[in-house]
């Protein structure tokens, strides 16, 4: 059964000496604002390393491919879903109809996020229960373009053999032997992610309690598998807080219809965070620079409050975690 309620989710994730998100189009320099230099991280870079996690830790269980998967042809997943259903070359709008629910049978990004599938076989278009902001981080950021220096080069030989490129080697100055490139980084900054879930459109894709958890899951172990000399030091470092819509109504069909629906706008529930630099910081290089609390008792009828630490542990609802290592009641 989908999901009954709908959800909101905030996380906030640090970066230290990394690169969070760089741009293609400006030598993938860190993204920023011009205006306020607040860093972003795109939806899409998020949703890529939700998609590593689950294909690591769950792509060989039922139900758990990914549409979209790195070099690979997005027509042939939809080819494969509209061949499941029987619906293999058929161009109607029943074998469409077929296509997508089968899609979302087979893909767990379809379930989740989405996807446009009217590029090849057409199985139409969904649109996914979970979607994600752009991350952005609390403080201004300022973005550094190292030169780096590799002792060697890469010289291609057409058709070289082992002893053509010894001689080569040998008949080469030693200064000429190394090569310049580039990094780009950030010495640090700690990222708000928000995200919503909609029971609505969860009801449409089959998004159900077990794609949720996983969900949980990935998003707080996604950088630990994500490790590289631009990424090595990026981490969830809050709670995964949640808000879980319940309902009021004594009626039961009346708190059911309430809980899908909501019953407080999303922009109400993140206010009740807050996390700001510490009056004695200037330059702050780790999350513990920030004071973080949550106002409880400011929490509007029929919405819960969870905090989940860890990919595996059980979410606490309304009330701080055990070790309240940064978050206090405010």
């Amino acid at each position: 059964m989908a999901i009954q309620n709908r959800y909101e989710f905030m996380y906030y994730l640090s970066c230290t000496n990394a690169n969070p998100n760089g741009d293609p189009d400006m030598g993938n320099m860190p993204r920023i604002d011009p205006e306020t230099m607040k860093g972003y991280i795109t939806d899409v870079a998020t949703k890529r390393r939700i998609r590593n996690y689950v294909q690591l830790a769950h792509g060989e269980e039922p139900g758990m491919n990914l549409i979209i998967q790195q070099s690979t042809n997005i027509n042939r997943h939809i080819a494969e879903a509209k061949r499941a259903a029987g619906m293999e070359g058929a161009k109607d709008k029943n074998s469409v109809y077929a296509g997508r629910k089968k899609a979302c049978e087979l893909f767990y990004d379809v379930r989740t996020f989405g996807a446009v599938m009217s590029t090849g076989p057409n199985a139409g278009q969904v649109r996914g229960p979970v979607q994600i902001t752009f991350g952005t981080s609390l403080d201004p950021i300022q973005p550094i373009d190292l030169s780096i220096t590799r002792m060697a080069t890469a010289e291609n030989i057409k058709d070289g053999t082992v002893e053509d490129y010894q001689k080569a080697e040998q008949e080469t100055p030693e200064d000429k032997l190394r090569t310049m490139g580039r990094k780009q980084v950030i010495p640090f900054g700690l990222y708000e992610i928000r995200g919503f879930i909609s029971a609505n459109l969860a009801a449409e894709t089959g998004f159900d309690d077990n794609d949720l958890n996983i969900l949980f899951e990935a998003i707080l172990n996604m950088y630990e598998h994500d490790r590289s000399a631009s990424k090595g030091e990026m981490e969830v470092v809050s709670p995964l807080i949640l808000f879980k819509h319940v309902g009021t109504d004594t009626d039961a069909a009346q708190r059911v219809r309430q809980a899908k629906l909501g019953c407080a706008p999303a922009h109400k529930l993140f206010e009740l965070v807050h996390v700001q630099k510490k009056p004695e910081v200037k330059y702050p290089r780790s999350y513990r620079d920030y004071l973080a609390s949550i106002r409880l008792d400011n929490v509007p009828r029929g919405v819960e409050v969870g905090f989940k630490e860890d990919a595996f542990s059980p979410v606490v609802w309304n009330e701080l975690p055990a070790d309240e290592s940064w978050f206090t009641r405010g």
